[in-house]
């Protein structure tokens, strides 16, 4: 038995907008029901281009009804920029939190919004060619990368949590294993020259302090 909040419970129980927004701006789906969740957002901009209604359809666990209910409100009232700038750790503390083996349904959220977006702008969501990895719940090598680099994961188990990938045969382990290892890689060339930095002021100013102390011994 999951450990739910109260929150989730209460927008599982009572979910807030949900259907189809009419004449939609911007549509988004993602998920699909082989895979077990499948999540369609809709929303409409006012005169002054901002979000003034979201809906949702979706087909999956309290979590991810929660996770698309709780995503409607978030949005409502904010422009498209400010609206693409939601990750899915901020769904998921908007819903007190969600356990760890439930955190891909805030992942789908996440990627249902950027698609939503993306319609609006006319264009498909993502820069580059995806290639699939896990056959088993259509999750792409692009999914896969930005969870592991915005949540920070670090082990196959965490990335099968918030994004189901790996969580079928398992044949994928081993490609979403090269993932990790590449971003982890990525991550400590984008950290080691700011340590470089940081060493070098710490050097600057223990000579410095040094320097203070020959001044005052020599007074």
């Amino acid at each position: 038995m999951w450990d739910y909040t109260d929150k989730v419970r209460e927008h599982f129980w009572n979910p807030r907008n949900v259907g189809e927004v009419e004449n939609p701006d911007g549509i988004g789906q993602v998920g699909s029901l082989a895979c077990g969740d499948a999540l369609r957002l809709t929303f409409k901009l006012d005169e002054n281009k901002r979000i003034k209604e979201a809906k949702f359809k979706s087909f999956g666990c309290a979590s991810a009804i929660a996770a698309a209910s709780v995503l409607t409100e978030m949005v409502v009232g904010l422009t498209i920029e400010q609206a693409e700038k939601i990750t899915n750790q901020d769904i998921a503390a908007a819903l007190g939190g969600l356990p760890e083996q439930k955190m891909h349904c805030s992942v789908l959220g996440e990627q249902v919004l950027e698609k939503a977006i993306a319609c609006y702008r006319g264009r498909p969501a993502g820069a580059k060619e995806e290639k699939m990895i896990c056959e088993c719940f259509s999750v792409t090598d692009r999914e896969i990368e930005k969870a592991v680099r915005e949540n920070r994961l670090t082990s196959v188990e965490q990335v099968t949590n918030y994004t189901k990938a790996g969580g079928g045969c398992g044949n994928c382990h081993g490609r979403i294993q090269e993932i990790l290892d590449w971003e982890r890689a990525e991550f400590r060339k984008s950290v080691r020259p700011k340590l470089i930095q940081i060493q070098t002021l710490h050097m600057i100013k223990g000579s410095l302090d040094r320097k203070m102390e020959e001044i005052s011994e020599d007074k």
